[in-house]
């Protein structure tokens, strides 16, 4: 009797200690996220400020050492429909994706033609993404300028569908979460972002 005890107060002690840690996770994955009008971005230029400052074609190929390795933030993704900033990290693994959104590495970079993936977890850092519609804005500063996408469409698919990341003709930043939002354990399914450069700002 006296080992079920202490067996039982150890189970106990275990589930408060996980509880604990999956708190703390959560809360450190929220908080990467910050508000755009709190930093110093572009995101506030004008359209005509914007088109002075864009020079040429509005997408660029980044130099070989200007490429992230993995792990390494090297972007952040503004979406102002949310008053939001949150970092880019190279890789999509789960510990790029603790620190915020991870960048597909079998992609193209984002401001770069041809389709960039990101990805990011639907109950931390892209949890608001479902209130994006067609017409916002994404915007993604690097050290090459800031690059500005206009959502042109959203959709839902399974988890396995590999045309979200497909090449494109023009120049795309596709965002890909889990689906439904507010589900219990591994979502079924995938929701979809994709957008389409329009400028780029120096």
């Amino acid at each position: 009797m006296k080992w079920d005890r202490i067996l039982a107060y150890g189970l106990v002690v275990v589930g408060i200690a996980y509880s604990s840690y999956s708190a703390v996770s959560y809360f450190q994955k929220i908080n990467v996220v910050k508000e755009a009008d709190s930093i110093q971005t572009n995101s506030t230029v004008s359209m005509v400020e914007a088109a002075a400052k864009s020079n040429g074609e509005p997408w660029v190929v980044f130099p070989s050492k200007d490429r992230p390795i993995k792990g390494e933030h090297f972007a952040d993704l503004i979406i102002p429909q949310l008053n939001a900033q949150m970092p880019i990290i190279e890789g999509t693994h789960e510990d790029e994706l603790a620190q915020g959104v991870g960048h597909y590495a079998g992609s193209v970079l984002p401001g770069e033609p041809d389709n960039a993936v990101l990805s990011g977890h639907r109950d931390t850092i892209f949890r608001k993404v479902g209130q994006l519609k067609k017409g916002d804005e994404l915007r993604v500063k690097t050290n090459q300028g800031t690059f500005i996408y206009v959502i042109n469409k959203t959709w839902i698919t399974h988890a396995d569908d590999r045309m979200v990341i497909v090449p494109h003709d023009k120049p795309t930043l596709t965002l890909t979460t889990c689906y439904p939002f507010y589900y219990v354990g591994p979502a079924p399914k995938r929701y979809i972002i994709q957008s389409t450069l329009r400028e780029r700002i120096n």
